[in-house]
């Protein structure tokens, strides 16, 4: 089970999948499971062995105009409504509403009082 305040979960938003899994299959030994998402879209889970490292998400244009490949952080947090609530009264803003991922959980993009975005998930249930 995913402990409230814990990074959960690194994601490589990238416009070249291909070229990303090419180079940290060779620095880091992982390989990788390719996934459909709900918008059509592909997903690859980044592995260690059996254990899952992270992804690497695709950015579609235009959605992603300007932004440059990065490396995104996600933090489990136990209820991510009331977590929400307490981030904007803490001087935060909410960048993306929450959204679920049938059988990961329940997703929000944070951004904290000094302006860094985050991702904060519910995770689903195990």
């Amino acid at each position: 089970m995913a402990m409230h305040g814990h990074f959960y979960w690194n994601e490589l938003n990238t416009r070249d999948p291909k070229k990303a899994m090419a180079f940290y299959g060779q620095c880091m030994d992982w390989t990788f499971e390719k996934m459909d998402m709900e918008s059509g879209g592909k997903y690859y889970i980044c592995k260690n062995g059996d254990a899952m490292v992270g992804g690497i998400f695709t950015m579609p244009s235009p959605d992603f105009e300007g932004i440059p490949e990065h490396w995104f952080s996600y933090i489990a947090v136990d209820d991510i409504d009331k977590r929400i609530e307490t981030a904007l009264a803490a001087g935060g803003a909410l960048v993306r509403e929450p959204f679920e991922i049938q059988g990961t959980g329940r997703i929000a993009i944070v951004q904290d009082s000094n302006g860094a975005n985050l991702g904060w998930m519910t995770p689903a249930a195990d």
